[in-house]
């Protein structure tokens, strides 16, 4: 009997048709988190550019407007939604436009404000009607105005617990009107 188990024993340390089952027990993990990984962080790298670019294209496309109204804005707000194409943010971003003024040696103040999307945040420069907090180096001289676009936008990972790493991304951008000052929003 113990002839027959050490005879089973060698046989076994001998075979080699089982190596490849093992190695690829072993390696399928690791390459599927590594895949996962790649995709995920390639996903947050567009969705940072794409915020990027729309706070831009919207600041950009408010600025060159004579005049703004209200039905006007809203075809901006559709318009910049494409930019952000795969990702939706009407659902899970936020657009706010501001129109950022100073007049008569008083601090800068915020003349309108409007959003767009149903994602979480809120203006960083203030509300409409008070007081602009600018960023640090950031003047608006008198009789001078900008228009300042934030984008945010509620990150969920596709592949990890939503929990782990959701977070919201912001960017802003701030342009300064061409043809007329936009301190007024027309109905």
């Amino acid at each position: 009997m113990i002839g027959l188990i050490g005879r089973v024993l060698r046989r076994l340390k001998r075979d080699r048709r089982g190596t490849l089952a093992v190695e690829m027990a072993v390696a399928t993990p690791v390459v599927i988190g590594l895949l996962l990984s790649g995709i995920e962080v390639t996903r947050y790298v567009l969705l940072n550019q794409k915020i990027e670019r729309a706070s831009a294209t919207m600041a950009d496309l408010v600025s060159q407007s004579e005049t703004l109204s209200e039905g006007g804005l809203v075809n901006l707000f559709s318009a910049t939604a494409y930019v952000m194409d795969p990702f939706d943010l009407a659902a899970d971003g936020q657009l706010v436009v501001s129109s950022i003024s100073a007049a008569s040696g008083n601090p800068a103040r915020i003349n309108w404000q409007r959003s767009f999307g149903g994602g979480s945040g809120g203006s960083a420069f203030g509300v409409e009607g008070g007081t602009a907090s600018l960023p640090t180096g950031f003047v608006v001289r008198d009789n001078e105005t900008v228009v300042v676009t934030e984008v945010f936008y509620d990150y969920v990972p596709a592949f990890m617990g939503t929990e782990l790493v959701a977070r919201s991304l912001y960017n802003y951008a701030v342009f300064r009107p061409r043809f007329s000052s936009l301190a007024t929003i027309n109905p």
